[in-house]
Protein backbone atom coordinates (compact mmCIF):
# COMPACT_ATOMS: atom_id res chain seq x y z
CA UNK A 1 0.00 0.00 0.00
CA UNK A 2 1.13 3.69 -0.93
CA UNK A 3 1.71 6.39 1.33
CA UNK A 4 -1.31 7.97 -0.01
CA UNK A 5 -3.59 5.31 0.41
CA UNK A 6 -3.33 4.68 3.81
CA UNK A 7 -5.34 6.28 6.29
CA UNK A 8 -4.34 9.11 7.95
CA UNK A 9 -2.61 8.44 11.15
CA UNK A 10 -2.70 10.18 14.16
CA UNK A 11 -5.97 11.98 14.75
CA UNK A 12 -8.30 9.98 17.26
CA UNK A 13 -8.84 12.80 19.43
CA UNK A 14 -10.73 14.56 16.95
CA UNK A 15 -14.91 13.00 17.04
CA UNK A 16 -17.13 13.75 14.40
CA UNK A 17 -20.84 14.47 15.38
CA UNK A 18 -22.74 15.86 12.73
CA UNK A 19 -22.03 16.27 8.63
CA UNK A 20 -23.62 17.66 5.88
CA UNK A 21 -23.26 15.69 2.33
CA UNK A 22 -23.78 18.05 -0.29
CA UNK A 23 -24.75 16.28 -3.43
CA UNK A 24 -26.85 16.96 -6.94
CA UNK A 25 -28.24 13.39 -6.55
CA UNK A 26 -30.38 11.37 -4.33
CA UNK A 27 -33.21 9.28 -4.43
CA UNK A 28 -35.23 9.28 -5.93
CA UNK A 29 -33.67 11.16 -8.34
CA UNK A 30 -29.96 9.08 -8.74
CA UNK A 31 -29.07 8.86 -12.66
CA UNK A 32 -24.72 8.19 -11.83
CA UNK A 33 -22.02 6.94 -9.90
CA UNK A 34 -21.69 9.80 -7.85
CA UNK A 35 -24.97 9.46 -6.30
CA UNK A 36 -24.64 5.50 -5.90
CA UNK A 37 -21.70 6.65 -4.08
CA UNK A 38 -23.53 9.45 -1.62
CA UNK A 39 -26.26 6.86 -0.75
CA UNK A 40 -24.25 3.90 0.10
CA UNK A 41 -21.96 6.37 2.60
CA UNK A 42 -24.61 7.85 4.09
CA UNK A 43 -26.60 4.80 4.84
CA UNK A 44 -23.21 3.28 6.58
CA UNK A 45 -22.05 6.47 7.94
CA UNK A 46 -25.26 7.39 9.85
CA UNK A 47 -25.22 4.02 12.00
CA UNK A 48 -22.44 6.38 13.65
CA UNK A 49 -22.61 9.93 12.73
CA UNK A 50 -25.29 12.60 12.93
CA UNK A 51 -25.78 12.69 8.67
CA UNK A 52 -27.92 15.55 6.94
CA UNK A 53 -28.27 15.42 3.32
CA UNK A 54 -28.79 18.42 1.43
CA UNK A 55 -29.56 17.78 -2.68
CA UNK A 56 -30.99 18.85 -5.80
CA UNK A 57 -34.35 18.19 -7.68
CA UNK A 58 -36.73 19.71 -4.61
CA UNK A 59 -38.09 18.51 -1.27
CA UNK A 60 -37.82 14.78 0.07
CA UNK A 61 -39.77 13.00 2.50
CA UNK A 62 -36.76 11.44 4.52
CA UNK A 63 -35.96 12.43 7.84
CA UNK A 64 -32.79 14.37 7.39
CA UNK A 65 -32.75 14.78 3.90
CA UNK A 66 -33.22 18.53 2.59
CA UNK A 67 -33.92 18.94 -1.25
CA UNK A 68 -33.73 22.53 -3.44
CA UNK A 69 -35.47 23.34 -6.15
CA UNK A 70 -33.74 26.33 -8.07
CA UNK A 71 -34.69 30.00 -7.07
CA UNK A 72 -37.91 30.79 -9.71
CA UNK A 73 -35.94 33.73 -10.51
CA UNK A 74 -33.26 31.85 -12.09
CA UNK A 75 -35.80 29.99 -14.45
CA UNK A 76 -34.51 29.80 -18.41
CA UNK A 77 -30.79 30.82 -16.84
CA UNK A 78 -27.79 29.19 -18.20
CA UNK A 79 -27.68 25.53 -16.47
CA UNK A 80 -24.17 26.38 -14.28
CA UNK A 81 -26.50 30.10 -12.83
CA UNK A 82 -28.99 27.61 -12.06
CA UNK A 83 -26.81 25.18 -10.17
CA UNK A 84 -25.30 27.93 -8.08
CA UNK A 85 -28.33 29.60 -7.47
CA UNK A 86 -29.48 26.18 -5.52
CA UNK A 87 -25.95 25.93 -3.94
CA UNK A 88 -26.40 29.30 -1.72
CA UNK A 89 -29.42 28.22 -0.69
CA UNK A 90 -27.96 24.78 0.60
CA UNK A 91 -24.63 26.69 1.85
CA UNK A 92 -26.83 28.85 4.13
CA UNK A 93 -29.12 26.12 5.20
CA UNK A 94 -25.74 24.15 6.62
CA UNK A 95 -25.26 26.74 9.56
CA UNK A 96 -28.40 26.40 10.94
CA UNK A 97 -28.25 24.41 14.37
CA UNK A 98 -30.76 21.79 14.25
CA UNK A 99 -33.41 21.38 16.48
CA UNK A 100 -31.13 19.18 18.76
CA UNK A 101 -29.33 21.54 19.44
CA UNK A 102 -26.70 19.96 17.44
CA UNK A 103 -24.12 21.99 14.71
CA UNK A 104 -22.25 20.47 11.68
CA UNK A 105 -18.88 19.93 12.48
CA UNK A 106 -17.71 19.43 8.13
CA UNK A 107 -19.21 19.66 5.06
CA UNK A 108 -18.52 16.95 2.26
CA UNK A 109 -19.38 18.06 -1.37
CA UNK A 110 -20.01 15.69 -4.10
CA UNK A 111 -19.17 16.92 -7.94
CA UNK A 112 -18.72 20.42 -9.03
CA UNK A 113 -22.28 20.45 -8.64
CA UNK A 114 -21.97 20.71 -5.33
CA UNK A 115 -18.63 21.77 -4.45
CA UNK A 116 -19.90 25.46 -4.43
CA UNK A 117 -22.26 24.84 -1.78
CA UNK A 118 -19.34 23.20 0.18
CA UNK A 119 -17.21 26.17 -0.33
CA UNK A 120 -19.23 28.81 0.65
CA UNK A 121 -20.77 27.33 3.56
CA UNK A 122 -16.98 26.88 4.80
CA UNK A 123 -16.40 30.20 4.23
CA UNK A 124 -19.33 31.50 6.05
CA UNK A 125 -19.50 28.86 9.02
CA UNK A 126 -15.94 28.15 9.52
CA UNK A 127 -16.22 24.29 8.90
CA UNK A 128 -13.55 22.60 7.54
CA UNK A 129 -14.83 21.64 3.55
CA UNK A 130 -14.11 17.85 2.17
CA UNK A 131 -14.60 17.26 -1.73
CA UNK A 132 -14.95 13.93 -2.79
CA UNK A 133 -13.54 13.64 -6.71
CA UNK A 134 -15.76 11.53 -8.63
CA UNK A 135 -14.46 13.33 -12.30
CA UNK A 136 -12.64 16.34 -13.20
CA UNK A 137 -13.91 19.75 -15.59
CA UNK A 138 -10.23 19.93 -17.23
CA UNK A 139 -11.01 15.76 -18.24
CA UNK A 140 -14.43 16.62 -19.37
CA UNK A 141 -14.26 19.13 -22.20
CA UNK A 142 -17.08 17.47 -23.88
CA UNK A 143 -19.46 19.40 -21.29
CA UNK A 144 -19.03 22.68 -23.16
CA UNK A 145 -21.81 21.07 -25.70
CA UNK A 146 -24.16 20.94 -22.78
CA UNK A 147 -23.17 23.70 -20.52
CA UNK A 148 -22.52 26.22 -23.27
CA UNK A 149 -19.91 29.24 -21.33
CA UNK A 150 -21.35 27.66 -18.37
CA UNK A 151 -19.02 24.81 -18.26
CA UNK A 152 -16.04 27.73 -18.00
CA UNK A 153 -18.25 28.56 -14.40
CA UNK A 154 -18.22 24.79 -13.64
CA UNK A 155 -14.86 24.93 -13.79
CA UNK A 156 -13.73 27.87 -11.70
CA UNK A 157 -16.07 26.18 -9.23
CA UNK A 158 -14.16 22.83 -9.03
CA UNK A 159 -10.59 24.56 -8.84
CA UNK A 160 -11.27 27.24 -5.92
CA UNK A 161 -13.33 24.30 -3.95
CA UNK A 162 -10.07 21.74 -4.62
CA UNK A 163 -7.54 24.71 -3.78
CA UNK A 164 -9.60 25.54 -0.89
CA UNK A 165 -10.87 21.88 0.89
CA UNK A 166 -9.62 20.60 3.90
CA UNK A 167 -9.38 17.87 2.50
CA UNK A 168 -10.00 15.82 -1.18
CA UNK A 169 -10.55 12.25 -1.69
CA UNK A 170 -9.93 10.31 -4.87
CA UNK A 171 -11.98 7.41 -5.49
CA UNK A 172 -8.91 5.97 -7.41
CA UNK A 173 -5.26 6.09 -7.37
CA UNK A 174 -5.56 6.99 -10.79
CA UNK A 175 -7.98 10.01 -9.73
CA UNK A 176 -5.36 11.22 -6.98
CA UNK A 177 -2.65 11.61 -9.96
CA UNK A 178 -5.47 13.25 -12.53
CA UNK A 179 -6.02 15.77 -9.52
CA UNK A 180 -2.74 16.78 -8.85
CA UNK A 181 -1.70 17.32 -12.42
CA UNK A 182 -4.83 19.22 -12.95
CA UNK A 183 -4.86 21.06 -9.72
CA UNK A 184 -0.78 21.42 -9.50
CA UNK A 185 -1.56 23.99 -6.54
CA UNK A 186 -3.55 21.70 -4.38
CA UNK A 187 -1.10 19.68 -1.45
CA UNK A 188 -0.50 16.11 -2.02
CA UNK A 189 -0.70 15.73 1.73
CA UNK A 190 -4.47 16.21 1.53
CA UNK A 191 -5.79 14.21 -1.30
CA UNK A 192 -6.36 10.91 0.04
CA UNK A 193 -7.43 7.55 -1.94
CA UNK A 194 -11.04 6.42 -0.86
CA UNK A 195 -12.43 3.76 -3.15
CA UNK A 196 -15.90 3.73 -4.17
CA UNK A 197 -17.82 1.02 -2.64
CA UNK A 198 -21.21 -1.62 -2.93
CA UNK A 199 -23.84 -2.79 -1.26
CA UNK A 200 -23.22 -6.05 -1.33
CA UNK A 201 -26.44 -7.53 -0.44
CA UNK A 202 -28.46 -5.57 -2.96
CA UNK A 203 -26.39 -6.86 -5.47
CA UNK A 204 -25.72 -10.63 -5.46
CA UNK A 205 -26.72 -13.32 -8.24
CA UNK A 206 -29.87 -14.95 -7.17
CA UNK A 207 -30.00 -18.59 -6.32
CA UNK A 208 -33.24 -19.54 -5.05
CA UNK A 209 -35.11 -21.47 -7.28
CA UNK A 210 -38.10 -18.62 -7.11
CA UNK A 211 -35.85 -15.39 -7.43
CA UNK A 212 -34.00 -17.25 -10.59
CA UNK A 213 -37.71 -18.13 -12.27
CA UNK A 214 -39.05 -14.73 -11.73
CA UNK A 215 -35.43 -12.69 -12.83
CA UNK A 216 -35.70 -15.45 -15.96
CA UNK A 217 -39.40 -13.84 -16.77
CA UNK A 218 -37.71 -9.79 -15.89
CA UNK A 219 -35.36 -10.46 -18.72
CA UNK A 220 -37.38 -12.10 -21.64
CA UNK A 221 -40.10 -9.63 -21.04
CA UNK A 222 -36.76 -6.84 -21.39
CA UNK A 223 -36.59 -8.47 -24.89
CA UNK A 224 -33.00 -10.60 -23.57
CA UNK A 225 -33.08 -14.37 -24.41
CA UNK A 226 -30.81 -15.66 -21.02
CA UNK A 227 -30.13 -18.72 -23.18
CA UNK A 228 -28.13 -16.84 -25.32
CA UNK A 229 -24.69 -15.29 -24.77
CA UNK A 230 -24.64 -11.70 -24.26
CA UNK A 231 -22.42 -8.95 -23.58
CA UNK A 232 -24.02 -6.28 -21.04
CA UNK A 233 -22.95 -2.21 -21.16
CA UNK A 234 -24.64 -0.40 -18.41
CA UNK A 235 -23.88 3.31 -18.67
CA UNK A 236 -25.38 7.00 -19.34
CA UNK A 237 -24.76 8.04 -22.96
CA UNK A 238 -21.93 10.60 -22.78
CA UNK A 239 -18.67 10.77 -24.23
CA UNK A 240 -16.70 9.85 -21.26
CA UNK A 241 -18.32 6.42 -21.50
CA UNK A 242 -17.41 5.05 -24.65
CA UNK A 243 -20.58 3.49 -25.78
CA UNK A 244 -19.85 4.51 -29.86
CA UNK A 245 -16.88 2.55 -29.80
CA UNK A 246 -18.42 -0.42 -28.07
CA UNK A 247 -20.92 -0.41 -30.59
CA UNK A 248 -18.36 -0.57 -33.16
CA UNK A 249 -16.50 -3.51 -31.34
CA UNK A 250 -19.76 -5.29 -31.13
CA UNK A 251 -20.03 -5.28 -35.37
CA UNK A 252 -17.48 -8.24 -34.95
CA UNK A 253 -18.84 -10.37 -31.94
CA UNK A 254 -19.76 -13.69 -33.00
CA UNK A 255 -23.71 -13.51 -34.32
CA UNK A 256 -24.92 -15.81 -31.70
CA UNK A 257 -23.91 -13.19 -29.04
CA UNK A 258 -26.28 -10.77 -27.74
CA UNK A 259 -25.51 -7.16 -27.38
CA UNK A 260 -27.27 -5.82 -24.30
CA UNK A 261 -27.88 -1.93 -23.75
CA UNK A 262 -29.28 -0.39 -20.81
CA UNK A 263 -27.93 2.88 -21.83
CA UNK A 264 -29.94 6.58 -21.51
CA UNK A 265 -29.71 10.16 -20.20
CA UNK A 266 -28.10 11.37 -23.42
CA UNK A 267 -25.92 14.65 -22.44
CA UNK A 268 -26.99 16.29 -25.75
CA UNK A 269 -28.90 15.43 -28.74
CA UNK A 270 -25.88 14.93 -31.06
CA UNK A 271 -24.11 11.98 -29.01
CA UNK A 272 -28.00 10.44 -29.07
CA UNK A 273 -27.98 10.74 -32.45
CA UNK A 274 -25.16 9.05 -32.84
CA UNK A 275 -25.86 6.05 -30.19
CA UNK A 276 -28.94 5.47 -32.39
CA UNK A 277 -27.52 5.57 -35.73
CA UNK A 278 -24.81 3.14 -34.55
CA UNK A 279 -27.50 1.06 -32.72
CA UNK A 280 -29.91 0.77 -35.81
CA UNK A 281 -27.26 0.04 -38.39
CA UNK A 282 -25.82 -2.94 -35.86
CA UNK A 283 -29.78 -3.85 -35.17
CA UNK A 284 -29.82 -4.32 -39.32
CA UNK A 285 -27.02 -6.75 -39.73
CA UNK A 286 -27.55 -8.97 -36.24
CA UNK A 287 -30.50 -9.91 -34.18
CA UNK A 288 -29.94 -9.93 -30.23
CA UNK A 289 -29.43 -6.17 -30.01
CA UNK A 290 -31.34 -5.24 -26.89
CA UNK A 291 -31.60 -1.04 -26.18
CA UNK A 292 -33.16 -0.44 -22.50
CA UNK A 293 -33.53 3.40 -22.56
CA UNK A 294 -35.32 3.43 -19.53
CA UNK A 295 -33.38 3.69 -15.88
CA UNK A 296 -34.07 0.45 -14.14
CA UNK A 297 -35.11 -0.85 -10.61
CA UNK A 298 -32.48 -2.24 -9.19
CA UNK A 299 -33.76 -5.89 -8.67
CA UNK A 300 -34.09 -6.05 -12.69
CA UNK A 301 -31.02 -4.24 -13.90
CA UNK A 302 -29.06 -7.30 -11.40
CA UNK A 303 -31.26 -9.66 -13.32
CA UNK A 304 -29.93 -8.20 -16.49
CA UNK A 305 -26.75 -8.79 -15.07
CA UNK A 306 -26.97 -12.27 -13.92
CA UNK A 307 -28.28 -13.44 -17.45
CA UNK A 308 -25.08 -11.87 -18.68
CA UNK A 309 -22.16 -13.28 -20.10
CA UNK A 310 -19.50 -10.63 -19.42
CA UNK A 311 -19.51 -6.82 -18.54
CA UNK A 312 -18.37 -4.28 -20.92
CA UNK A 313 -16.62 -0.91 -19.89
CA UNK A 314 -15.46 0.60 -22.82
CA UNK A 315 -14.85 4.25 -21.12
CA UNK A 316 -12.46 6.89 -22.22
CA UNK A 317 -12.49 8.40 -18.75
CA UNK A 318 -13.62 6.52 -15.63
CA UNK A 319 -12.30 7.73 -12.09
CA UNK A 320 -13.24 4.72 -11.07
CA UNK A 321 -16.74 2.83 -12.38
CA UNK A 322 -19.08 1.78 -9.84
CA UNK A 323 -21.03 0.21 -12.44
CA UNK A 324 -18.10 -2.27 -12.79
CA UNK A 325 -18.25 -3.09 -8.92
CA UNK A 326 -21.74 -4.05 -9.47
CA UNK A 327 -21.27 -6.30 -12.54
CA UNK A 328 -18.47 -7.60 -10.73
CA UNK A 329 -20.26 -7.99 -7.58
CA UNK A 330 -23.26 -10.51 -9.74
CA UNK A 331 -20.89 -11.99 -10.80
CA UNK A 332 -20.22 -11.16 -14.25
CA UNK A 333 -16.51 -10.46 -15.25
CA UNK A 334 -15.36 -7.33 -16.84
CA UNK A 335 -13.46 -6.36 -19.99
CA UNK A 336 -12.95 -2.58 -19.29
CA UNK A 337 -10.70 -0.11 -20.42
CA UNK A 338 -7.49 -0.25 -19.10
CA UNK A 339 -7.84 4.47 -18.03
CA UNK A 340 -8.42 5.56 -15.23
CA UNK A 341 -9.20 3.71 -12.43
CA UNK A 342 -10.55 0.74 -13.73
CA UNK A 343 -7.39 -1.38 -13.35
CA UNK A 344 -7.85 -0.96 -10.28
CA UNK A 345 -10.73 -2.50 -9.95
CA UNK A 346 -10.47 -5.46 -12.63
CA UNK A 347 -7.82 -7.22 -11.98
CA UNK A 348 -6.56 -8.71 -16.10
CA UNK A 349 -6.50 -12.29 -16.30
CA UNK A 350 -8.25 -13.07 -12.96
CA UNK A 351 -11.58 -10.94 -13.32
CA UNK A 352 -11.46 -9.88 -16.34
CA UNK A 353 -9.69 -8.01 -19.40
CA UNK A 354 -8.18 -4.86 -19.25
CA UNK A 355 -8.48 -3.26 -22.87
CA UNK A 356 -4.98 -1.36 -23.52
CA UNK A 357 -5.42 2.11 -25.22
CA UNK A 358 -3.31 5.10 -25.71
CA UNK A 359 -4.87 8.44 -25.49
CA UNK A 360 -5.36 12.06 -26.81
CA UNK A 361 -3.87 14.16 -23.89
CA UNK A 362 -5.98 16.94 -24.82
CA UNK A 363 -8.65 16.35 -22.26
CA UNK A 364 -10.73 14.10 -24.46
CA UNK A 365 -9.49 11.14 -23.53
CA UNK A 366 -9.78 9.87 -27.29
CA UNK A 367 -8.24 7.00 -28.46
CA UNK A 368 -4.84 7.71 -30.37
CA UNK A 369 -5.84 4.90 -33.21
CA UNK A 370 -9.89 4.27 -32.79
CA UNK A 371 -9.65 1.17 -35.15
CA UNK A 372 -7.10 -0.71 -33.06
CA UNK A 373 -8.87 0.37 -29.25
CA UNK A 374 -12.13 -1.22 -30.90
CA UNK A 375 -10.48 -4.06 -32.51
CA UNK A 376 -9.22 -4.73 -29.27
CA UNK A 377 -12.14 -3.91 -27.17
CA UNK A 378 -13.87 -6.72 -29.71
CA UNK A 379 -10.74 -9.16 -29.13
CA UNK A 380 -11.31 -9.08 -25.55
CA UNK A 381 -15.00 -9.83 -25.74
CA UNK A 382 -14.93 -12.31 -28.06
CA UNK A 383 -12.27 -14.25 -25.81
CA UNK A 384 -14.67 -14.32 -22.79
CA UNK A 385 -18.33 -14.46 -24.50
CA UNK A 386 -17.06 -17.77 -26.48
CA UNK A 387 -15.84 -19.40 -23.23
CA UNK A 388 -18.57 -20.05 -21.09
CA UNK A 389 -16.20 -22.05 -18.02
CA UNK A 390 -13.48 -19.24 -18.38
CA UNK A 391 -16.31 -16.51 -17.97
CA UNK A 392 -17.91 -18.36 -15.11
CA UNK A 393 -14.58 -18.39 -13.40
CA UNK A 394 -13.46 -15.12 -13.52
CA UNK A 395 -16.90 -13.81 -12.53
CA UNK A 396 -16.49 -15.94 -9.30
CA UNK A 397 -13.25 -14.27 -8.65
CA UNK A 398 -15.17 -10.62 -9.56
CA UNK A 399 -17.45 -11.68 -7.10
CA UNK A 400 -14.69 -12.52 -4.45
CA UNK A 401 -12.62 -9.21 -5.19
CA UNK A 402 -15.77 -6.82 -4.34
CA UNK A 403 -16.02 -8.63 -1.48
CA UNK A 404 -12.57 -8.35 -0.64
CA UNK A 405 -11.93 -4.78 -1.16
CA UNK A 406 -14.84 -3.14 -2.31
CA UNK A 407 -17.67 -3.14 0.98
CA UNK A 408 -19.51 -0.17 2.06
CA UNK A 409 -18.27 -0.49 5.78
CA UNK A 410 -14.52 -0.42 4.93
CA UNK A 411 -15.12 2.86 2.63
CA UNK A 412 -17.03 4.81 5.52
CA UNK A 413 -14.35 3.96 7.88
CA UNK A 414 -11.80 5.45 5.98
CA UNK A 415 -14.17 8.31 5.32
CA UNK A 416 -14.31 9.26 8.73
CA UNK A 417 -10.64 9.05 8.91
CA UNK A 418 -10.32 11.32 6.39
CA UNK A 419 -12.98 13.78 8.44
CA UNK A 420 -10.82 13.41 11.17
CA UNK A 421 -7.43 14.30 9.57
CA UNK A 422 -9.65 17.72 8.13
CA UNK A 423 -10.84 18.74 11.62
CA UNK A 424 -7.57 18.10 13.06
CA UNK A 425 -5.53 20.43 10.23
CA UNK A 426 -8.50 22.64 10.50
CA UNK A 427 -7.85 23.59 13.93
CA UNK A 428 -11.30 22.99 14.70
CA UNK A 429 -12.15 20.33 17.29
CA UNK A 430 -16.14 18.92 17.33
CA UNK A 431 -17.79 17.71 20.43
Amino acid sequence: MSPEDRPPAGVDEETVVRVDLLTREYPPHVYGGAGVHVVGLAEVLRRTIDVRVHCFDGPRDEQGVTGYRVPAELDGANAALQTLGVDLEMADAVGRVGDDGVATDLVHSHTWYANFAGHVASLLHGVPHVVTAHSLEPLRPWKAEQLGGGYAVSSWVEKQAYEAAAAVIAVSGGMRADILRSYPDVDPAKVHVVHNGIDLDGWRRPTAAADVARDDATVRRLGIDPDRPSVVFVGRITRQKGLPYFLRAAEHLPPDVQVVLCAGAPDTPQIMAEVTALVDGLRARRSGVVWIEQMLPRDELVAVLAAGTVFACPSVYEPLGIVNLEAMAVGLPVVGTATGGIPEVVDDGVTGRLVPIEQLQDGTGTPVDPDRFVADLAAALTEVVTDADLAARWGVAARRRVEDHFSWEAIAERTVKVYESALASSGRASG
